[in-house]
């Protein structure tokens, strides 16, 4: 009998290969080392993983992932930037590049070109806004990827807090069009960042 003949392995390897990047024969291999030092591996992370489904959760204010333990980074002192990011990888994209040190906004998503965008699509659009009143942020860097859907969104941030006294700048052009955030080298995200341009409302 051979591995594949499992079932409880097939259904691992499944899993596995539903992962960003990872396909069926890297899902085998990983499936394989886990199992050969199962003591070393895989008690440990069915422990972690359980303790990740357990506690950690996305904040409702800011998007971020925090555990339910402890108040959200959100929610520390007073701030005068916020960045606003599409998802979560965009933002350890930036933190990493060390490029901007600030307060940062996870959306989780964009909105669609096509559709209507009065209820803002269950994006973190409306706490966004409450997010710069409460706290007299003085600048929103919009940070959304250069696609239709990512300036589309764009668009309607900048429209919704058109009313409220907050400088609003984009990334510079050195994001390519159609380009993601969690993809760009560092020395463009700088680029981005150093020439990011205030957007004013027609």
């Amino acid at each position: 009998m051979t591995y594949s003949n499992v079932k409880e392995i097939e259904d691992l390897i499944k899993i596995i290969s539903k992962l960003p990047g990872l396909g069926p024969k890297s899902a085998k291999r990983i499936v394989l080392k886990l199992i050969k030092n199962r003591e070393e591996l895989i008690k440990p992370l069915t422990n972690t993983l359980a303790q990740v489904y357990k506690n950690v959760v996305r904040c409702k204010i800011c998007g971020n992932l925090k555990s339910i333990n402890t108040n959200c980074i959100c929610s520390s002192n007073k701030y005068e930037q916020i960045c606003v990011v599409e998802n979560i990888a965009d933002m350890w994209v930036i933190e990493s590049s060390g490029i901007y040190k600030g307060h940062y906004h996870i959306l989780g998503g964009t909105l669609p070109s096509f559709e209507s965008k009065s209820t803002g699509n269950g994006l973190l659009i409306e706490s966004l806004v409450n997010r710069v009143k409460k706290n007299s942020v003085k600048e929103v860097i919009l940070a959304t990827s250069a696609s239709i859907e990512g300036e589309t969104t764009s668009h309607y941030i900048s429209d919704c807090l058109k009313n409220i006294k907050v400088k609003i700048t984009r990334l510079a052009k050195g994001v390519p069009v159609g380009g993601e955030i969690e993809f760009l080298d560092d020395g463009t995200l700088f680029s981005a960042f150093k020439n990011r341009s205030p957007i004013t409302s027609d």
